[in-house]
């Protein structure tokens, strides 16, 4: 009989354990543990474009970048710091475009082919009217900063003036793309103190000048023996025919990339690196 009655227990339990309860006063059973493979946020593809993508523009394809470093070399703990290249031993360079009057569709076909790694310092009266034209370069993973509301000289301006071109600009571009800017760039490169303590004060990281900057088809070097250097930063604008002396953006693109090539480097993504 006590056999039989334990043996009946213990179906009980067994029965009520397969429906997902248990028996009154036991404990619970232990849920078998589960892995659940981890997904990666998406990033930006920075592999190069195919030799036919290149070919299309003119062009040869650039060495993938070498791998981020694991810790950023600018270094953060001095305020916002203010760089004009990279500390790097990498033969790379980082490609920025400032401004955004010019909306050239085609240089988002460029860079959809290319995958070149850029950074775009943004205006807001040079884009606004049209802020869905920024929105496919962002999405390549193309990275968004901060170049002032209205593009002022900020020497000229007091602490307060300066603070509302840095954060009203910050505020739209993160309402505008999603995300709030970590870079920033003075418009002109002109700077003070006053511009380094607004801009830490609206959450910018880094103010980002420049070594190089491309003139239509050549670049204007800072130094004198007008050769690149691992980590400089390259200045370009989104700039069209009326400005370019009837050169097409896409012109001046290849040639600036045809300049970096020349020169043994490849392209890397300035977030990774500050």
């Amino acid at each position: 009989m006590g056999k039989n009655i334990t043996g009946a227990v213990a179906l009980v339990a067994a029965a009520l354990l397969m429906a997902g309860c248990t028996a009154p006063g036991a404990p619970a059973p232990r849920p078998a543990p589960t892995t659940v493979a981890a997904v990666p946020p998406k990033a930006p593809d920075k592999a190069p474009g195919t030799s036919a993508a290149y070919a299309k523009w003119g062009l040869k394809p650039f060495a993938a970048p070498p791998a981020p470093p694991a810790v950023k070399p600018v270094r953060k703990d001095g305020g916002v710091p203010v760089v004009s290249e990279i500390p790097t031993r990498d033969k790379v360079v980082f490609l920025t475009f400032d401004d955004g009057a010019e909306k050239d569709p085609e240089f988002v076909a460029m860079m959809r082919d290319l995958k070149v790694p850029f950074t775009m310092f943004l205006t807001d009266s040079a884009i606004s009217q049209d802020y869905g034209y920024f929105e496919p370069l962002a999405a390549l993973g193309a990275g968004v900063a901060n170049h002032t509301l209205t593009h002022p000289d900020l020497r000229t301006l007091d602490p307060a003036a300066q603070k509302r071109e840095i954060c009203g600009q910050q505020e739209k571009l993160e309402r505008t793309y999603g995300t709030a800017p970590r870079l920033f760039r003075p418009p002109y490169g002109n700077w003070n103190e006053d511009t380094r303590t607004a801009a830490g004060q609206c959450g910018v990281e880094a103010i980002v000048l420049w070594r190089e900057s491309m003139q239509i088809t050549d670049m204007r070097y800072q130094r004198a023996d007008g050769k690149l250097r691992p980590g400089d930063i390259v200045l370009a604008h989104f700039r069209g025919p009326g400005d370019l002396k009837g050169t097409t953006m896409t012109e001046m693109t290849a040639a600036m990339l045809r300049r970096i090539q020349e020169q043994g480097f490849t392209v890397a993504r300035l977030e990774d690196y500050v």
